[in-house]
Parts: C-alpha cells; sequence; structure tokens
C-alpha cells in the first residue's frame, strides 16, 4: 500500500494519537483506585462540572479529597469526582520533568503506572498504550508536550503528525526536547522537525489531520450542546479547560453503547464552509482496549502485523472497521433539510494529551443562522473537552522548517542521520526510560507577529505483549464483524474489572 494511502488510513481512521501523554502538565488520575495514586493531587473535576484547584496537593482519607481552597478547608467525597489531577516529576540528568495529567473517575491509576520506571502495573489496573512522551523545555524544566504517531501500532501504521509545542521556548537561541520511552513498547522514529509559524497576533494556529495549519480568527464556542437524555454539555465542551466529557462505558445487556451528541452554532450569512475547532482525547479506557483487541489475536497476531506492513488488503479492512465504529475516528455529522449529513472525521488523540484539530466542514446546504453537528461517539472511547466553530477564511503566516541542530541519545550517539528525513533509518528506543535529547536553533523573531511550533515527527511502535495464546475467534468475530461488537467488549471488560476491583482482585 503507498505510503500516502497508508496515512490516509491511519490519520482518518486508526488515527487516535491513540494514546497520550499528558499535556498541561497535570495528571488526571480515576476515582475507582484513587488510593493507589500517590503523586501530590493538585486538583479535581466535580461530576456537576466544577474545576477546583488546591492552594497545595490535597490528600485522600476515609473515601474523601480533603485539602485547601483559597486558604479555607475544602473537602469532598471521592463519588462526587469526576477527575483527580496529579503532578508527576522525574529527574533527567540535572533537569526536571513535570506533568499534570488527568484519569476520568472509575479508570485505574494507569500514571502510577507510566511513571514508575518499568514496574508492571497490578493486573487489574487496565493499562494505556502509546508513543514517545516529548518534554520541551520551558527555560526552568522540561514540561511534557507532545506525543506524535499515536495509533501506528505497526511498521505499516507509520504516520506523520503534527503537534503544537504549547511550552516550548527558546534559550540562548536554541530550542530543547527531551523524548522518552515510559511504557512497555519499542519505539521506531523516523523524523523529528519543528515548524516554527510566525502570525498576526489576531489569529491562534491549528493543524489538520493531514498537517494543513489554519489560522482561527473568531473561533465561536457553541449555543447549545446536549446529549440525547437532554443532559446539558455546554458547560463541559465550551472551553479549552479541565471540564472533560468522558463517561465510563457501561457493563449489562440493556447499556447503550453508544453516546448522541448535539451541538448548535452560530452560522454567519453568506458561509459555506466552516473550521471546526475539536480538542479531543482517546480516553485511557479507550486506549487500553487497543490491547485488549490485540491480545483477542493470540498466536496470529505477528502474521497479522506483517498483513499490515505488507499494504494487504488489512490495512483497507481495518480503515473500514474504525470508521464504522468510531472508536478512535468520529464522523462529524452536519443537519441539512435532508437530514444528517457526515461532513468530516474527526481524529482522537491520547487519553493524557488532546491537541486542538480542524476539521473542514460543508455547510452550503445548512439554511438560516444556526448549524448543528452530531457526534456519536461509543460509551469509554473518548474524552471530549472544546469544540469551537471558525468561519473566517485561512490568512497568510510564515512556516520555517528546522531541522535537528544536535540529536543525541542517552550514551552520546548521534541521532540526526536518523531523524532528518522519512527513510528506512528510524531511532530505536527498545526500553522503558530510553530518551533522546534534541537541539534546534530558533529564528530570530519577526517583527510584530506572534509565534507558534509545531512538531511534525514520523514513526512508530510496537506494544510488548505477554507470550501469546491461542486466538480467541469468537471474541474476533464479535468484535470486528458485528456492529458495535468493540464497544460491546468493551463494556463487558469494565463490567469484568470493577467486578474485580470490588472483590479486591
Amino acid at each position: 500500500m503507498p505510503r500516502q494511502l497508508i496515512a490516509i488510513v491511519v490519520m482518518l481512521a486508526f488515527m487516535v494519537d491513540l494514546t497520550g501523554c499528558y499535556k498541561h502538565s497535570t495528571d488526571l488520575v480515576p476515582v475507582a483506585s484513587a488510593a493507589a495514586v500517590h503523586q501530590p493531587i493538585v486538583g479535581i473535576t466535580t461530576g456537576n462540572g466544577k474545576y477546583v484547584q488546591f492552594d497545595e496537593p490535597a490528600a485522600i482519607v476515609d473515601g474523601r479529597v480533603v485539602g485547601r481552597v483559597r486558604q479555607t478547608a475544602y473537602e469532598i467525597d471521592l463519588a462526587e469526582v469526576q477527575h483527580l489531577w496529579v503532578r508527576r516529576r522525574q529527574i533527567d540528568g540535572a533537569k526536571t520533568a513535570v506533568a499534570v495529567i488527568g484519569i476520568t473517575a472509575g479508570i485505574a491509576a494507569v500514571v502510577a503506572a507510566a511513571g514508575s520506571g518499568g514496574e508492571k502495573p497490578a493486573p487489574s489496573n487496565p493499562q494505556a498504550e502509546s508513543c514517545p512522551f516529548v518534554y520541551s523545555w520551558d527555560g526552568h524544566e522540561y514540561v511534557f508536550d507532545a506525543e506524535p504517531y499515536g495509533a501506528a501500532i505497526s511498521r505499516g501504521l507509520e504516520r506523520d503528525d503534527y503537534a503544537e509545542l504549547e511550552h516550548l521556548r527558546p534559550v540562548d537561541g536554541r530550542y530543547r526536547l527531551m523524548v522518552r520511552n515510559e511504557l512497555a513498547e519499542t519505539q521506531h522514529t523516523n523524523l523529528t522537525e519543528l515548524w516554527v509559524v510566525d502570525h498576526s497576533p489576531r489569529v491562534s494556529i491549528a493543524a489538520d489531520a493531514l498537517g494543513g495549519l489554519h489560522t482561527l480568527r473568531n473561533p465561536q464556542p457553541p449555543l447549545a450542546a446536549s446529549d440525547a437524555d437532554g443532559r446539558d454539555l455546554l458547560p463541559w465542551l465550551r472551553a479549552d479547560d479541565r471540564l472533560i466529557w468522558e463517561p465510563a462505558p457501561n457493563a449489562g445487556e440493556d447499556s447503550t453503547l453508544r453516546q448522541d451528541i448535539v451541538m448548535t452554532f452560530a452560522k454567519p450569512p453568506g458561509i459555506n464552509r466552516v473550521k471546526l475547532v475539536a480538542r479531543a482525547a482517546t480516553s485511557i479506557w479507550g486506549s487500553h482496549m487497543i490491547l485488549e483487541m490485540l491480545e483477542l489475536r493470540g498466536g496470529d497476531l505477528a502474521q497479522w502485523y506483517a498483513n499490515i506492513d505488507q499494504g494487504t488488503s488489512e490495512a483497507a479492512a481495518l480503515f473500514a472497521w474504525n470508521v464504522r465504529e468510531e472508536l478512535y475516528a468520529l464522523q462529524i455529522a452536519v443537519e441539512e433539510p435532508s437530514g444528517w449529513v457526515v461532513r468530516g472525521l474527526l481524529p482522537g488523540g491520547g487519553p493524557f494529551i488532546a491537541e486542538n484539530r480542524v476539521v473542514i466542514l460543508d455547510v452550503s446546504n445548512v439554511p438560516g443562522d444556526q448549524v448543528r453537528i452530531r457526534v456519536r461517539p461509543p460509551v469509554g472511547f473518548w474524552a471530549l473537552n472544546a469544540f469551537a466553530l471558525d468561519a473566517t477564511p485561512d490568512e497568510e503566516v510564515l512556516v520555517t522548517r528546522l531541522a535537528t541542530l544536535e540529536a543525541r541519545d542517552a550514551n552520546g550517539k548521534d541521532l540526526r542521520a536518523a531523524l532528518s528525513s522519512i527513510d528506512d533509518a528510524y531511532h530505536v528506543m527498545p526500553t522503558i526510560g530510553d530518551v533522546a535529547h534534541l537541539t534546534f536553533e530558533a529564528p530570530a523573531p519577526v517583527r510584530d507577529m506572534q509565534r507558534t511550533v509545531f512538531l511534525h515527527s514520523s514513526g512508530w511502535y510496537r506494544i510488548h505483549l505477554d507470550a501469546p495464546r491461542e486466538p480467541d475467534v469468537a471474541g474476533l468475530e464479535q468484535t470486528f464483524d458485528a456492529p458495535g461488537g468493540a464497544a460491546r467488549l468493551s463494556a463487558d471488560r469494565y463490567g469484568e474489572w470493577l467486578a474485580s476491583r470490588r472483590s479486591g482482585r
């Protein structure tokens, strides 16, 4: 299969930044296993849609989160908490790396597993799958900032990734990145370069799935947002914040396997094309389900990988399945006089990090001054943060592409040749703790312009699995052949996990 087709298969279908890293530097932890959390708790998101930031790290005492907010004592029952946000720090040589990430209530504390330096998580804790973690030097410390080429779980799925580096700052005329392997997988990086974008200070910049850069002059949040039960989701979806709509998968035969979310936006007159700006991510549990679905293949997994790598019909089947099931790419439907019409696909993002992503939508058939947009995410696979619509035309920007000035691994090996272009040369990190340090020469500032920096990278990774077992033929058929099968498997596995937690196994 040609590389560009593979890129489309991955970016528009399996393209999920499928496991993530934690962007703003705070970790989100599941309440169900809050006792396993050892990192400082710096904030919470409550079930009724409020973010609470603590003056100093809070503690969990007798099933309650206890701390101080604005110098006043504060406590709340864990049952009323949707997310815990914790701070994670690690030392790389003389420099500190920090991350503040979050995990949904009810999902296991994989933050502890991800930062454990190689310790195997407890069997009852679901494990997220990911890709390299990229930390930006902000002038004081390394801050977790990107997680490239998610979901590229075999070489045939290698793909390009475009991530804004929000924390990167030039120091002494240099940009510095640290790339680490923090999970049980072998990571193969083919390319790393920076795109330095100078633009009007009156616009922001976001990328689409294929690396197109778009200016956003007037992004407008939804006027209304609700699900099929009439629940008001506007507080959750109107802003990029720590209110993330991420309901856990339900168990049981009568459980609803999909949400049905409709958002209403203002539509300026005479507009036929708009930019949907979405900040959404694959959930922790959705990320874990990659592992569950790979393990269904048992001893046949190696041949499945080979078929994907050789560009057989397996890749096309993977694309069609993911578009149908919407596990890691959401169909964006626009309401027209004839009904709902799919006008775009939204790629996912990792469970710890989400990027703003632009999806271009044709709204030429939408009458009136409002446009309604629908998404139908499978329950448990998605974490939705914010949506906006921008109807302004793209403006000119100045893009400078930077190759690495210096790139070395922990042993001092020069990595520039491996990372300079998309070819057969890769920088391989097979072990948790493997690290690379990259330096780029920062261009001089452009007068009266604002600067946004993106990491353009390409690569793939291979998850480390236990010894293969017999393929689960029935499970494969139910998951990949039956509509809704993957969501049903997810709900069943989640129910099993909850039962094991309750029984103490």
